[in-house]
């Protein structure tokens, strides 16, 4: 165990990291001298793949060869196209995995099949699934997922020595969670968190977008994907300094007009274009504070973890509120991958200086049964069980009551969320108890509610009288991949990336299918005749090799 290399990982929104702890120290791995790889994903012009920079190069020049953001859909039951091709958001997330995972490789001289992999505090079930199938389908064994803000807090107090109780302010590109984390000498514990986890960098940039468009109007989708990476730079120039000058020559052509842009947009407009979401994070932060029956003047420290923290305005609005300036020497693009490195160290047995880890759920599961709503009987009253801000691993159990004699069976409806009313929270599970013991009503059912490190739900209800139980684990709001759906995504991802054996032979066969295709004119009839029937052969597959390796002498004969 104590050879064992876990990778820490944070997959993210607009970019991710990889990180490792060697010798007690924590290195996050590097690419061509650079340690963030975007979250882009792209299809060359030669259906090769691209992941990190090269993608989000061809973004601007081809956004409909190039996916970007996939980490906003994990968990939703849709398809990505891509070059014509349709992907789930698992196997998108899988490329950007597989990728680090080869950068990783490639650092350590060895193989690596295990990871920690890190996702924002309130990610649900459903997405906290997705990236766990995301790795799996990467070749990883995700052996355990933790919470953005608590990998951060690690990060930052790998050494902490002094009690105190922090605030983890957590605004990446697409999510934003906020945690209350309590340190006490060598434990980490997560008192509170609250989120959002359709907020972040890219709505900013979506208003920086919207400014730009409401001056010139584009017609093409290469031309949007010129105004989306020009809002990317403006937003961090206007980090640095009070205004910048967005420019992009010959945007496009109208009516045979070339189109330039050239805007200038100040941090104290923009600052205002964005003030409706920072002011929406400041009331998660409350929501947090009060969710760990804190006041702001409680806090000792606040940490910025995501790249969009770098906006000015959320410190000035952070210091205001807290009366104090919040820490900045560790990178808030880094801190993430470095904690979940030494969570993944710390897994593998290695020595390092870090803390006991107590992370919690960030929602309230439960069921649905009938009760008083308004005074009236109603059938769907939310019964929590798992309560929000529980520490992990967690796991509960209440008792129900059949409501007819000889009730043959029961449902089961699990539900995550706050509301009173179950059917306004979200629906995450159900499953039907059948053949119960023919008795008056009052039979009692027991559900129990296990709440694993991960976030994973195993749910089961048992008959009291008799053991009879029926049980089922909930990791996906929607619909899970099965076993073999995962197989099969993992055997398709592992072809595009060339891990396939027979891959790298179809592309060569191809190649030089093309190439003999070109030089036939120069060709005698004779060789002509032959190097079409070596096609033929090659396509059929018939002695492959052999086939190619005659066509490639024939080629070579020609080109002397």
């Amino acid at each position: 165990m104590n050879n064992e290399i876990i990778l820490g990982i944070d997959l993210g929104t607009t970019n991710s990291e990889i990180a490792v702890v060697q010798d007690g120290k924590i290195i996050v791995i590097e690419e061509a001298g650079n340690k963030i790889v975007p979250s882009f994903v792209g299809m060359s012009d030669n259906n090769e793949i691209l992941v990190g920079t090269p993608a989000k190069n061809q973004y601007v020049l081809y956004p409909e060869r190039t996916i970007k953001s996939v980490k906003r859909h994990m968990g939703e039951e849709i398809k990505l196209e891509l070059a014509e091709q349709s992907y789930t958001p698992q196997e998108i997330s899988a490329m950007i995995l597989k990728r680090l995972k080869a950068i990783a490789e490639s650092y350590l001289n060895e193989p690596v099949n295990k990871a920690v992999i890190t996702v924002p505090a309130y990610f649900s079930d459903a997405q906290r699934q997705a990236t766990r199938e995301a790795g799996e389908i990467a070749g990883l064994e995700v052996v355990r997922m933790i919470n953005e803000p608590t990998a951060a807090a690690l990060s930052y107090e790998a050494n902490h020595k002094t009690n105190k109780k922090i605030l983890v302010y957590d605004l990446g590109g697409g999510t934003f969670d906020v945690s209350v984390v309590s340190l006490e000498e060598d434990v980490v514990e997560v008192l509170a968190s609250h989120g959002n986890n359709k907020l972040g960098g890219d709505d900013f940039d979506q208003k920086i977008i919207d400014y730009i468009i409401d001056h010139i109007k584009p017609q093409s989708s290469k031309a949007m994907a010129r105004i989306n990476r020009a809002a990317e730079t403006a937003k961090r120039a206007l980090s640095n300094q009070p205004f910048v000058t967005i420019e992009e020559e010959y945007l496009e052509q109208q009516n045979g007009t070339p189109i330039h842009l050239s805007l200038e947009l100040s941090r104290d407009d923009y600052e205002e274009m964005i003030a409706d979401y920072i002011d929406e994070t400041l009331e998660a932060v409350h929501i947090a504070l009060n969710g760990a029956n804190l006041v702001a003047s409680d806090i000792d420290e606040i940490l910025l973890v995501g790249g969009s923290t770098r906006t000015p305005l959320v410190s000035k609005r952070l210091e205001a509120e807290f009366k104090q300036q919040p820490r900045l020497e560790v990178d808030p693009d880094l801190c993430v991958a470095t904690g979940a490195a030494i969570q993944a160290a710390i897994i593998a047995g290695h020595k390092v200086a870090a803390s006991v880890l107590v992370d919690i759920t960030p929602y309230t599961y439960g069921t649905s049964a009938i009760g008083k709503l308004n005074g009236e009987l109603y059938p769907y009253m939310y019964v929590p069980i798992i309560q929000k801000n529980s520490s992990l691993p967690m796991m509960k159990t209440d008792v129900f009551y059949t409501m007819r004699d000889n009730q043959e069976a029961v449902e089961v409806r699990i539900f995550q969320g706050e509301d009173v009313d179950a059917l306004n929270n979200i629906q995450i599970g159900e499953f039907m108890v059948e053949g119960l013991s023919q008795v008056p009503q009052g039979n009692p059912i027991l559900l129990k509610l296990e709440l694993d490190l991960n976030g994973i739900l195993n749910v089961s209800a048992v008959e009291k009288n008799t053991n009879l139980e029926k049980s089922i684990i909930i990791d996906n709001a929607i619909s899970r991949f099965e076993a073999n759906e995962i197989a099969e995504a993992k055997k398709r991802i592992d072809t595009i990336f060339g891990d396939d054996d027979n891959h790298h032979t179809i592309v060569q066969s191809k190649a030089l299918i093309e190439k003999a295709e070109r030089m036939l004119d120069q060709a005698s009839s004779e060789d002509s005749e032959d190097i079409i029937n070596l096609i033929e052969a090659i396509k059929d597959k018939n002695d492959l090799k052999e086939s190619m390796d005659e066509l490639s002498d024939i080629l070579y004969y020609l080109e002397s």
